[in-house]
């Protein structure tokens, strides 16, 4: 068996998603702690993921209690 080699034109038209995570991890130092951490990284194809973004609510201050009174 012979080495297998792709060109990153070939991995990008394959998997998009593979140079980033690669790329990470090979910024993150080889232990333990960068198993977990690589875990939480989440790379999607595109502009569509299924995470949606924070939304705030409107509050009034005048219905908040004085802690110091």
């Amino acid at each position: 068996g012979g080495e297998r080699y792709a060109t990153p034109r070939e991995v990008l038209a394959k998997k998009p998603q593979f140079i980033i995570e690669r790329a990470v991890r090979k910024m993150l130092p080889t232990t333990r702690l960068s198993d977990k951490l690589i875990r939480n990284l989440y790379v999607y194809v595109g502009t569509q993921h299924p995470h949606e973004a924070q939304q705030p609510k409107a509050i009034k201050l005048s219905s908040i209690k004085e802690h110091n009174p």
